[in-house]
């Protein structure tokens, strides 16, 4: 046995796409094993001893036996390190079974926490924030994703900070927490409510310039994905849209996720735009200038209305039609007369004997059977009949009643999703880059506060397009807090979630700027002057805290401290016998720094990073009588 692993180590150290940094990679070895990789293959074919092990001969021909393979990489005694040792003496590790082979889920919760399924590659274990995997039960997981419970309630509006006495639904809302759970939470109370949801997730670059982690590795940053999109396609309405904007790294891919998650039916567009004007850094590739925006709706009818714009139309008050004021529309549709045979005639001027020819590909919007009709009826406006009209075609009149009857105090309000990109490309494409996000935060901090902040016009075209005042507005990468300025100024109702601290320093900070009145983005476009408030609240901690405490400290000695309390106020796993690594405290002391925060965050129980709502008066928690009183007026609990 130990001769066959010293031999396949070996082996495997020869494919160079294997090793990171002088280390094998464990789980891209079984990726590319489990997918018959020919390379991987004929490496092993090689070795008459690892040949003889993992093939079986059937008539002459040699057969891989990837699940024994399989198993054999992921023994614990395969590749091991001084973590996986002292986790074998603990107890604490899967022995003979890829974790996968279960029927269990893994969990891997990098410092954005995210569901996942799979494992660390050496490329995570570079990163920054601390990773960590974890097998949980399918049962488990329901729990985990449960509703918590919303603490620290404040109103925030233009006098300041208030304490909050009751909580609705019409409420705007910013909440500090791990988002998935945040968005499962308010599954319970938003469900079918949301009108758009705008999202900036992080593009998978292989940087930290959103200030978390950005270097996913490509399997591990769709399942991050695929978890978000589907519960938060549970909060859209039916004619609801989502607007979710990616790089050039992951953007196929991610088309690709999403056609499943909201079906390939639902989808609308991909909008894209201007990131800034520059050059590439590398010779033989383009310039990657821009960035895109996928949208889908979640379940909209078809040719039902999604995009919404108020339009300048020119009304005419004419001495023929003393009662009533018209306007000109076109006569022609897009379609052509192979598809509208009834369509394809020559119209003629009744006055003055004019023919107008059908344009083949792009025919007449009414029937031959219906022309006599139109004309009779003056609804159609030919070259001549007015001189104040230059018109060289037939057009059709509609009056100003008509639209009235049919649309109320919305006459004037057009339904254009096909117009969408041409009305607003311009602006894409030379209005809304980067700096000027930048700018506008620096208008508001002085300083550059926030990496690549998305800026307001974008978000008001967008909000503008997709909503009308007094529709929920969703943003649960929040980011900066753009989404939520913008459609706090424009009349709409809006949820935002962040969990990293900015949301307090920038985030709620701006939105307070924003209820003073400032005038920067949007305000003087849509005459903004302040007014307005929202509630912030926050996730209640459980075993969070000492998620956040372990990746703040700064030494070993905070850590031991760090435990000594966790053992006595933490929620442990069920896997956990602290006597066992009270008498193995040599060896934990001996692991590094990383490995040490590694086992302290992995000994936590990860259903209780949030205190469930089902244990609001549970005194454990100490959850106020303040706090439950608004946690049930939010979800409606009798």
């Amino acid at each position: 046995m130990q001769n066959l692993l010293q031999d396949l180590v070996k082996l495997l150290e020869q494919d160079d796409r294997l090793v990171v940094e002088g280390q094998l990679l464990k789980n891209k070895i079984v990726e590319l094993a489990l997918g018959m990789d020919a390379g991987l293959i004929r490496l092993l074919l090689t070795h008459e001893g690892i040949r003889r092990h993992f093939f079986t001969s059937i008539d002459d021909i040699l057969v891989f036996d990837k699940i024994k393979f399989q198993q054999f990489v992921s023994n614990k005694e395969f590749l091991p390190d001084s973590y996986t040792a002292f986790k074998n003496k603990i107890g604490l590790t899967v022995d003979t079974r890829y974790l996968t082979d279960s029927g269990e889920v893994v969990l891997a919760w990098p410092y954005k926490d995210c569901v996942l399924e799979g494992g660390q590659t050496k490329e995570d274990a570079r990163r920054n924030e601390i990773f960590w995997n974890e097998t949980l039960a399918p049962d488990e997981i329901d729990r985990l994703l449960s509703p918590k419970v919303l603490t620290g309630f404040k109103r925030c509006d233009k006098d300041g900070q208030h304490s909050v006495t009751s909580i609705s639904r019409e409420d705007n809302l910013i909440i500090k927490g791990n988002n998935l759970i945040a968005l499962h939470t308010l599954a319970k109370t938003y469900a079918g409510k949301v009108k758009l949801i705008y999202i900036d997730p992080p593009y998978n670059l292989g940087t930290d310039s959103f200030k978390y982690n950005d270097s996913f590795n490509h399997s591990t940053w769709l399942t991050f994905m695929q978890n978000r999109l589907e519960i938060a396609k549970t909060l859209l309405m039916s004619n609801g849209i989502v607007f979710i904007h990616i790089g050039d790294t992951e953007m196929h891919y991610l088309k690709l996720l999403a056609d499943a998650v909201f079906g390939r039916e639902h989808f609308i567009a991909t909008v894209p735009r201007k990131t800034r004007s520059g050059k590439s850094d590398v010779p033989y590739k383009l310039s990657q200038d821009y960035d895109w925006m996928l949208v889908y709706t979640k379940n909209a009818r078809p040719n039902e209305d999604l995009f919404h714009r108020k339009v300048s139309r020119k009304y005419y008050k004419t001495p023929d039609f003393p009662d009533d004021e018209w306007r000109l529309s076109d006569l022609t549709t897009q379609r052509t007369v192979t598809e509208r045979p009834n369509s394809n005639f020559t119209l003629i001027n009744p006055r003055t004997g004019d023919e107008f020819f059908v344009n083949q590909n792009r025919c007449w919007g009414i029937t031959r059977d219906s022309i006599d009709e139109y004309i009779t009826k003056q609804r159609i406006v030919f070259p001549g009949d007015y001189d104040f009209l230059d018109i060289a075609q037939p057009a059709l009149r509609v009056f100003k009643s008509d639209e009235i009857q049919k649309n109320g105090d919305d006459y004037d309000k057009a339904y254009v999703s096909t117009e969408f990109l041409n009305l607003i490309s311009n602006d894409l494409l030379k209005k809304t880059t980067n700096k000027k996000g930048t700018d506008e935060i620096v208008g508001l901090f002085g300083d550059k506060a926030f990496s690549y902040p998305k800026n307001e016009l974008l978000l008001h075209k967008i909000i503008e397009y997709t909503t009308k005042a007094g529709d929920i507005v969703l943003d649960f990468f929040i980011g900066s807090g753009t989404t939520a300025a913008v459609a706090h100024k424009m009349g709409r109702r809006y949820v935002g979630v962040e969990q990293m601290d900015y949301i307090n320093t920038i985030t709620v900070e701006r939105m307070k700027k924003v209820m003073a009145g400032e005038q920067g983005g949007i305000s003087k476009t849509v005459g903004w002057h302040g007014g307005g408030s929202f509630i912030y609240c926050e996730l209640a901690r459980a075993n969070q805290v000492f998620v956040d405490r372990i990746q703040s400290a700064k030494d070993v000695q905070e850590l031991q401290s760090i435990y000594m309390e966790m053992q006595d106020k933490a929620f442990l796993s069920y896997r956990i016998d602290p006597k066992k690594i009270d008498q193995t405290i040599s060896d934990f002391r001996a692991l590094s720094f990383k490995d040490q925060q590694r086992f302290l965050i992995e000994v936590l129980d990860k259903n209780m990073l949030y205190v469930p709502l089902s244990e609001i008066d549970d005194d454990t928690y100490g959850i106020s009588d303040e706090d439950k009183k608004l946690n049930r007026q939010f979800f409606d609990l009798r």
